[in-house]
């Protein structure tokens, strides 16, 4: 019922940006935080940034200055604006919302940093 779908990863090359998408269904986006984290290959997986329903936003500092989270709620759409992308960027991006005291998660889109 509840679904979160990732969109808008890919290779990129260092230095790059991406736009990341999750479209939101099946819950009340609206008041719903909701966060990205993503997973490297070997590694576990990483809180990136967090949205208030408001939009105000906190980042990991990894990424911090250089990533930007954002919310639509008129869209049920959260994004993630990637800009300056580093190798060390390399990962599965997943979309994440808190939403009844329950939490779900995306499939991921894979985002790929690489000359």
């Amino acid at each position: 019922q509840v679904q979160l779908v990732e969109s808008g990863g890919g290779l990129v090359q260092p230095g790059g940006s991406l736009r990341l998408s999750c479209a939101a269904s099946g819950f009340i986006f609206s008041i719903s935080p909701m966060n990205w984290y993503r997973q490297g290959p070997g590694n576990q997986r990483e809180w990136v940034a967090a949205i208030t329903r408001d939009g105000s936003a906190v980042h990991a500092d990894s990424v911090k200055g250089r990533f930007t989270i954002s919310r639509d709620n008129a869209k049920n759409t959260v994004y993630l604006q990637m800009n300056s992308l580093k190798p060390e960027d390399t990962s599965v991006y997943y979309c994440n919302a808190h939403y009844n005291n329950d939490i779900y998660w995306g499939q991921g889109t894979q985002v790929t940093v690489s000359s």
